[in-house]
């Protein structure tokens, strides 16, 4: 057995673990809660990488007016602009890559993940539905790609298809939240370019939802949900906090009564002659 097969059965063993605890506690849906509890373990183990990532893009933040000075000074000159920022970045000890090491991180597990929950669902462990799921296997244990629900009417039946859309449609949506709650400053062309490359991400894991097992993807909306409430604690509602508008910005104070400049011995001198 090699390392990957034997992560992958490590993975499906905590699974199992956390069913019979669940089960035994006389709790229903004991492999989808078993799924939440993995994952909420996952985000755990990950959560000094996600503090790194939210303290990288404060400082990247921080770092814009900088920038800035720096396109003025440089123009159009890519080189320089670019050897530049990334001496700017060094002295600061920022990686303005830093955003994208715990999603890296998590990629394996993913893919162990997946593999691990076909080997359970091939064992007729996630035959058991979850809430209003019908299948934790499903629906792609019975069918190949998408052939479950196109072409129309769904192979499964209209109320099994709405079922299985769900969580899908829920991982677009809470995947998007996070990317607006997460500060990500655009005046850096390399950092505007990935984050329009990021705005795609949701989407290409909504297709992908469409063509995995039911479990794996409860276990992205419960991250998506965990990622959530963890930034919310960290660093507020972020960019999806309103902006002051002018009116209320705070109004600088005039005095009424200016005061009075010093004379100068020149001023007296002058004022004398007239």
């Amino acid at each position: 057995m090699n390392i990957w097969q034997a992560f992958i059965g490590v993975i499906a063993g905590a699974l199992t673990t956390f069913a019979n605890l669940i089960d035994g506690m006389g709790i229903p849906y004991s492999w989808g809660f078993a799924i939440i509890l993995f994952t909420l373990v996952i985000k755990l183990l990950t959560m000094p990488l996600t503090l790194h990532q939210l303290r990288a893009s404060k400082a990247m933040q921080a770092l814009q007016p900088e920038i800035e000075k720096l396109k003025k000074k440089y123009g159009k000159d890519r080189e320089k602009m670019s050897q530049a920022q990334m001496e700017l970045y060094k002295e600061a000890g920022v990686n303005p890559l830093g955003g994208c090491l715990p999603m890296l991180v998590q990629l394996p597990i993913w893919f162990a993940l997946y593999r691990a929950l076909f080997g359970l669902a091939n064992e007729g462990l996630l035959d058991e539905g979850f809430f209003w799921v019908p299948s934790l296997a499903g629906p792609v244990s019975e069918y190949a790609g998408l052939s479950w629900l196109w072409p129309l009417p769904p192979a499964v039946g209209w109320a099994d298809a709405v079922a299985y859309l769900v969580l899908p449609i829920l991982t677009v949506v809470s995947q998007i939240i996070v990317q607006k709650m997460t500060p990500s400053p655009t005046a850096d062309p390399q950092q505007a370019s990935m984050s329009q490359m990021m705005l795609l991400m949701p989407f290409m894991f909504g297709f992908f939802a469409l063509q995995v097992p039911q479990g794996l993807v409860l276990y992205w909306v419960t991250s998506n949900i965990f990622s959530l409430i963890q930034q919310f604690f960290i660093t507020g509602l972020g960019p999806l906090r309103p902006a002051p508008t002018t009116a209320e910005a705070p109004a600088v104070p005039v005095s009424e009564n200016p005061p009075a400049t010093k004379r100068t011995k020149k001023d007296g001198k002058r004022k004398r002659k007239r």
